[in-house]
């Protein structure tokens, strides 16, 4: 992945694109079932718009330095992640098993990422494998 960060880039930004249609046209739609209210989910579809733009702009104009904007998009996901989870508490009286479900996923994917692109972005190339 080091040597290709565009793919680093896209994936983060598909993935952000997946959570903008889920969050903002599939579990609002299902508001009783997951039990966040639908303002929040559209706060949290907002900021997927934000990512998914940073990380399509990165992948598309960002030749230099690429390590330190992925450090960036991956501080914004560890982010997400963090408010999400205060979310969750906030709303805890309202949300549903599924909810807790799929949020507990989402989060659990998205940290998987996290980890990926801060080893990614601090990877040494002229390291030797052993």
């Amino acid at each position: 992945m080091a040597s290709n960060p565009k793919l680093m880039f896209l994936i983060d930004g598909f993935g952000a694109l997946l959570s903008v249609f889920l969050l903002g046209f599939v579990l609002v739609q299902l508001e009783s079932w997951i039990g966040m209210p639908k303002d929040t989910l559209y706060i949290l579809a907002g900021i997927a718009v934000f990512f998914t733009i940073y990380s399509f702009f990165c992948a598309f104009r960002i030749k230099k330095n690429w390590r330190s904007f992925l450090k960036i998009i991956a501080f914004f996901n560890l982010s997400y992640c963090i408010l999400t989870f205060l979310l969750l508490l906030f709303h805890q009286d309202d949300i549903t098993t599924l909810g807790v479900i799929y949020f507990l996923l989402e989060i659990i994917v998205i940290l998987s990422l996290v980890l990926f692109e801060f080893k990614v972005a601090t990877y040494d190339s002229e390291q030797k494998v052993n």
